[in-house]
Formats: C-alpha cells, structure tokens, sequence
C-alpha cells in the first residue's frame, strides 16, 4: 500500500453510530415495572392534547414517556440521552432498544449494553435468553479537502445506486438496500443541514471537509458473520469489515483498462482498508464536553432571536416609516413586549417542562 498517498486523507474518529437491539425480560417477584400505572399516565397524555412527553422515572434511570405507541407496534415508548426504549408486557420480544449516536461516541456500546441490564435490574427484570442485534451502523470520518471520485469510481456488489446533489455538487453515494448499505457522503454538510450534530467537530477537531464511510448493516448480514449479540460484535466486527471493505465494494482509481476490477485503489480506500486489517474491534471513544454542547445549543438560539429581532426592527420601522432602527433600541423595545407578555406561573411550568426534556436527551 501506498502510505504516503494514504496519508492525504487522514481518519479523523471511527466506531458506532446507530445500533438496535431486541431484549426479552421476564419480571422476577419484586418487580416495579407497573404496565397499569403506565398506560394509565400515556392515556392522561393523550386526553390532555399535550403532544409533548412527560418526565418520569423507572428504577434508576429517568426518561420521557410518549403519549403515544409506536409504529412497530409496542403500547409504551420511553427516550432519555442514552436510549430510546419501546416495549410492551405482552409484545415478543418485550423491549426493543435503540441506542443514541451522542451516548455510542462518549461512552462505547459495551458500556450502554451494560446499562440498560443495569437499567432492567433495577426494576426487577431479568434477561431469559440473549439479546439480537438487529441493526448496526460502522462508520469511518475522514478529512477529503477535495472529492476527485465519482459513482463510476466505487467496485460494488450491490445492485442498486444513487447519489444526491446540492448545487451541482456530490454530497452523498449510496449503493445497497434493505439489510446491506453503504454511504459515502459529506457529514458537515448532513450536521448543518440536518441532524445538527455539531459535537462531532469537537470529537475531529475540525469543522470542514469530513466525509464519513457508512455501513448500515441489518440482521440477516450481521447473522451471516455470526453477529448475534454484543461480545459477538466485538468479538466478530472485524471480519465483517475486512469483507465489506475488501469484497463488497471498493473505490478505485479510473483508468482506460476496460476491467475495472483492476483500477487500483483510491488512496482514500487504501488507508480504510489499512485501519480495517489493524483494528480487532471498532470505537474510538473520546471525553465529550457536555457544556461544550450546551455552548453549542445557546449560540443557535441567539442566532434565531437576532432574526427575530431584525423582524421586529422592520415592523416598527414601518410604524414610524423609517428603516434606521437600532440594535439597542430594538432590544429595549423587545423587552417592553416581553414584559407585556410575561405570565410567571406558566413561565416556571414551560422552563421547568424544557429543562426535564432537554437534561433527558431532547434537543
């Protein structure tokens, strides 16, 4: 392999950033997991038109119960930063569980795995046979100042493709369906324009140019390597990934030979490859800054109140017909609004309400 080209795109984070797995618990005498009492506050939920969660706490954790079931059909559904839990005392399996990309990069999947067993003890429930991993997301983010490759570069199995655009430019390849796929796209433009994950430019200590390598990897595939459980994954990834970098689809180097099975490597796939046949096991798990993220949160805030206030300059410079309204008259002018508006019971239940939301994982 060629280091020195490798070396061009420098792998910024790897490991985990989805994974789902089945749980089947029975209750042991001391349970406190009560099913009434549950359905009971989801359907106060319902009646009350509040389509907001309520704050709660089940044995040593505290989440936000939904108002609602789900579409895979269990009654009760339950988030906090670290899971999103939906079961039900008579569904097979009774807890499905999925696990937070925030909580996956701070902590590992071992650790989370770990948690939610805690979790189930401290309610009284027990494991009868063992977890299913039913989806699992490897990534691999690295720094490309400039994308020389397009959809005719990638070797693939997968049958069926697709790339988006934005402005005539390639954000994202895709290629597989269903059980198997394989993304390549730019994860500063999905951060900003979606997810608004911006604690990543922490983890890479850069904030441009990142592009991520993405295996999403269903049941049936991770069964084909034995993938069952978590010490199967650990135990197992590795394989998985020589093959899925190695066989299944490869980026390559155009040339005029009409075999493209014999393109050689991209440097990008070279250095994947590389980390692939080093690693025994995935997660490169660092210390996030949660004030950092908090940071993060309050300057996208500000950022929309300043258009809103900008909107409100404009109103009052049509009451007075002139559009030289100031900043500091504005904010003046906007607090004596406020004021006007202020009620402080509902203040103190509406900032109490965000905080429960925000402190258990909704952003």
């Amino acid at each position: 392999m060629d280091t020195v080209l490798s070396s061009f795109f420098p792998l910024l984070l790897s490991g985990h950033d989805t994974i789902e797995a089945a749980y089947s618990l029975a209750p042991s005498k001391n349970c406190a997991l009560d099913y009434e009492l549950l359905a009971a506050e989801k359907e106060a939920l319902r009646l009350s038109k509040v389509r907001r969660p309520k704050a709660i706490r089940l044995g040593s954790e505290e989440f936000l119960l939904a108002g609602h079931g789900t579409a895979s059909g269990y009654p009760f559904l339950i988030e906090n930063e670290v899971f999103s839990i939906q079961f039900g005392e008579f569904n097979k399996p009774n807890f499905f569980v999925t696990y937070r990309s925030f909580a996956l990069w701070q902590y590992g999947a071992a650790k989370l795995h770990r948690r939610f067993l805690d979790w189930a003890e401290s309610l009284g429930l027990v494991p009868y046979q063992s977890e299913s991993l039913s989806r699992v997301d490897l990534t691999f983010d690295y720094r490309v100042d400039v994308i020389d490759f397009d959809e005719d570069s990638f070797v693939t199995m997968a049958a069926k493709d697709n790339q988006h655009r934005k402005n005539r430019k390639v954000q994202t390849f895709r290629f597989g369906e269903g059980g198997l796929v394989l993304r390549v796209y730019n994860k500063v433009d999905e951060i900003e324009e979606k997810s608004a994950k911006t604690w990543f430019f922490d983890l890479w200590g850069v904030s441009e140019n990142v592009w991520r390598i993405e295996w999403q990897v269903r049941k049936e595939w991770l069964r084909r390597f034995g993938i069952r459980t978590f010490a199967d994954l650990e135990e197992r990834q590795g394989d998985l990934l020589r093959f899925l970098a190695n066989d299944h689809t490869t980026l390559r180097l155009k040339t005029e030979d009409s075999n493209r099975s014999r393109w050689p490597m991209h440097p990008l796939w070279q250095g994947l490859q590389e980390q692939v046949n080093q690693m025994p096991g995935l997660g490169i798990i660092r210390e996030l800054d949660p004030e950092a993220l908090l940071n993060a949160r309050e300057i996208r805030l500000a950022v929309s109140v300043y258009g809103y206030a900008k909107r409100l300059a404009a109103v009052r410079g049509i009451k007075l017909n002139t559009s030289e309204i100031g900043f500091e008259e504005t904010l003046k002018y906007l607090c004596r609004k406020l004021e006007n508006v202020h009620d402080p019971l509902t203040w103190e239940h509406d900032v109490e309400r965000r905080y429960n939301e925000m402190r258990l994982g909704q952003w």
